[in-house]
């Protein structure tokens, strides 16, 4: 609200502390190259996959993968999170 009475309005300085700064993005660990031979075994480990971000953080971070939709609908490959 807008008031033309100077006796109305007062200003005051606001200081805002920032808590997170995500100014890195999430990215692996290290560069993976991945083959899977054609005699692979049903429930084979293929690959074991870990993510970083490179922002402080007190709590620790947590990442998720998924499978992209195409791959996700095929029974071929699947993914588990091994809570590490």
């Amino acid at each position: 609200i807008v008031s033309d009475n100077p006796k109305q309005s007062s200003r005051v300085p606001v200081f805002i502390k920032v808590l997170d700064v995500n100014d890195n993005a999430p990215e692996f660990a290290m560069f993976y190259e991945t083959f899977v031979c054609e005699n692979a075994k049903a429930e084979q480990l293929i690959q074991t996959l870990s993510a970083v971000d490179k922002d402080d953080s007190y709590s620790g971070h947590q990442f998720s993968f998924s499978l992209a939709p195409e791959a996700a609908s095929s029974s071929n490959f699947t993914l588990q999170d091994n809570r590490g």
